[in-house]
């Protein structure tokens, strides 16, 4: 054999030893992907956490020198014991509140699976599929999924013996199929129940296939009973006029007159805690005599206790109705934006509104300060703003104000601490165009010695909302 025939032998041997090696190569190349779904290098979403160990500490607030550090009115004997005290109702109150919902979650990048991320609503303790499970653009020689839960359990409905399920009707179900279209048919038929009664909470599904790997949410939810108002046909059933009265039966008598001058049949609530009772004469008037002095927010909430309207509307005993107080107007607001809560009107030259601006603060508590001003107009009602804080002559819808409530411990003077406590609760706008006159006489002597409390009333108010509203700092 010549030098030329052995070198193109050995080129030969050479290029069938290569073309084995790459084929062999790309054999269990092929056979790595199909196994695992994956190539050689990873992509970045195979260490994607859908839950990452992520928390998110309460931040102390701080408190410049203008607001009021509220731990100064705590009694100094009992300080430890409030504290302690405190602390223990914040944390039955959060209890209260708190979901598995606000658990932050992220959604996978690149990932062939498909489930609700938001709406799936179930009733407690019953069962319902779950809609839109599957997985999408894979090939797999087998597929094997794992659905887990913390509050419930799950099952495929219609089970067949073929069918490679476990964890029927238990916290955790797995299912292994040789198709995609079998695993698809089978996440379409997975259904949920909550195993703990609870009339609003949810649960979070941990979906895993492989490499990914999602959680998404289970709102629990109990089913409400609607409360619904029928507005009849004029103004006089669809809104009530409430009012609170101290020692000032000329003031009160004479708002009396002014709403009928404009309104002959509207109801008009009473509240009254005067000391001497005097009766306010007139027709459609309920008048609730009260204990004496017990108090601004107490008469407040006697007298929307009483409302049987869908609206009522809230005016001070020393008022007066004029040709611009259009109580219609503000039904016509309502009506026309049903998830407002609170439409207030001017009083006089009076456009009293207020932002609050809140910082919840970590265990030290909070931080409030009130701001003059509105947010911003409300869409399609002109000359209407939102704010946090109106002034004493609104319209408000009944059902939302009884659930936030006026605290009977404020009994001289409070007006802010009811839409502090409605803050996030109550949506709020002010129309200064709707007016009411203001005649403020002063009254007479003994009432000027309940409007101008001593020094310990503002004391104590303090006190209450750092114990009550759990604040360190407040400027108001």
């Amino acid at each position: 054999m010549s030098e030329w025939d052995y070198a193109m032998s050995f080129l030969l041997g050479l290029t069938k030893l290569l073309l084995i090696a790459s084929t062999a190569t790309i054999l269990i190349i092929w056979y790595f992907y199909m196994e695992t779904g994956q190539c050689a290098s990873p992509p970045l979403h195979r260490i994607y956490d859908p839950m990452p160990n992520v928390t998110y500490q309460r931040k102390s607030c701080s408190c410049p020198k203008a607001y009021a550090k509220l731990s100064d009115y705590v009694n100094k004997d009992n300080f430890r014991d409030i504290i302690k005290r405190r602390a223990e109702d914040l944390k039955k109150y959060q209890i209260r509140k708190k979901s598995i919902l606000n658990q932050l979650l992220f959604a996978p990048s690149n990932s062939p699976l498909q489930y609700p991320i938001q709406g799936f609503i179930v009733i407690p303790l019953q069962k319902s599929l779950i809609p839109g499970l599957s997985v999408h653009d894979v090939q797999k020689p087998n597929f094997q999924v794992t659905l887990s839960v913390s509050s419930g359990v799950l099952a495929v409905e219609d089970l067949q013996e073929k069918d490679k399920v476990k964890g029927q009707g238990e916290k955790v179900l797995s299912i292994s199929v040789s198709s995609l279209q079998s695993l698809n048919d089978l996440l379409g038929r997975v259904s949920y129940r909550s195993t703990v009664y609870s009339i609003k909470s949810g649960d979070l599904v941990h979906f895993t296939f492989g490499q990914y790997k999602a959680i998404f949410p289970i709102v629990i939810r109990q089913p409400t009973v609607p409360v619904l108002y029928d507005l009849g046909e004029d103004i006089t059933s669809q809104v009530t006029v409430t009012t609170k009265t101290f020692l000032r039966y000329p003031e009160v008598n004479r708002l009396v007159n002014s709403i009928r001058t404009f309104y002959k049949d509207i109801k008009i609530i009473i509240a009254d805690d005067s000391f001497d009772k005097q009766k306010v004469n007139g027709a459609n008037i309920e008048q609730y005599f009260m204990p004496p002095a017990q108090g601004w927010f107490a008469g407040r909430n006697l007298a929307v206790s009483q409302v049987t309207s869908k609206y009522f509307l809230w005016v001070d005993d020393d008022f007066v109705f004029t040709e611009r107080t259009k109580i219609e107007k503000f039904v016509e607001i309502m009506e026309s934006k049903p998830e407002l809560d609170v439409v207030a009107g001017s009083v006089g030259s009076n456009r009293f509104s207020y932002k609050l601006n809140y910082e919840e603060g970590d265990e030290e508590g909070g931080c409030l300060s009130r701001v003059k001003g509105t947010y911003q107009p409300v869409p399609g009602i002109p000359n209407c703003f939102f704010a946090s804080i109106v002034i004493n002559f609104f319209l408000a819808r009944t059902d939302a104000v009884r659930k936030v409530g006026f605290d009977p411990l404020l009994k001289r003077v409070a007006h802010s601490e009811f839409f502090m406590d409605g803050l996030g609760k109550l949506l709020t706008v002010i129309c200064p165009a709707i007016n009411i006159g203001h005649k403020h006489d002063g009254g007479n002597a003994k009432y000027r010695t309940f409007r101008r409390p001593p020094k310990s009333d503002a004391t104590n108010k303090l006190y209450l909302h750092f114990f009550k509203n759990h604040l360190k700092c407040m400027k108001w």
